[in-house]
């Protein structure tokens, strides 16, 4: 059955924010780690990652947003300070000086973790029937699925 956010219970609806909010807080660092990758990439594929490394910055954080909005219209806390966003995620900083390689590899990573994270949190919504978190997290997965496919050719 169906839920609208308003009729979700108080567990439901406590499940599903906190999940939301490790999604955005692994989007929150993968965004910026990025961000780094993208101002400090050098070599010989330099262009290629700089736009792709945009590409992903600029996307996510649109999907951090809209995961955060989602939480709030559930009606729950979207939390937003850094250091709880750094605390909370399973992926890690990086100070930026890295190989091109290395960038790749920790930024498919990355991806690879935030597909699982969504993906387990829009199974969490379905469980609850809360179909628009559920439908949110499956554009959100396909997105960083898609990514971490780009990374791995690149290292193919």
């Amino acid at each position: 059955m169906t839920q609208t956010a308003t009729a979700l219970s108080t567990d439901a609806q406590t499940a599903i924010a906190e999940a939301l909010n490790q999604s955005v807080a692994e989007t929150a660092v993968t965004t910026m780690l990025a961000q780094n990758f993208h101002w400090n990439v050098k070599g010989m594929a330099f262009g290629p990652l700089h736009d792709l490394f945009q590409k992903i910055y600029e996307d996510h954080f649109i999907g951090q947003d809209d995961l955060a909005e989602r939480i709030r219209a559930i009606d729950a806390h979207a939390e937003g300070t850094l250091a709880s966003m750094i605390k909370r995620s399973k992926v890690a900083e990086h100070d930026g000086h890295a190989s091109d390689k290395n960038m790749i590899k920790m930024m498919q990573d990355a991806q690879e973790t935030l597909a699982a994270t969504i993906a387990g949190c829009g199974e969490l919504a379905a469980k609850y029937g809360d179909t628009l978190t559920e439908d949110l997290c499956i554009a959100r997965g396909q997105v960083h699925e898609k990514f971490a496919w780009f990374l791995r050719s690149h290292l193919a």
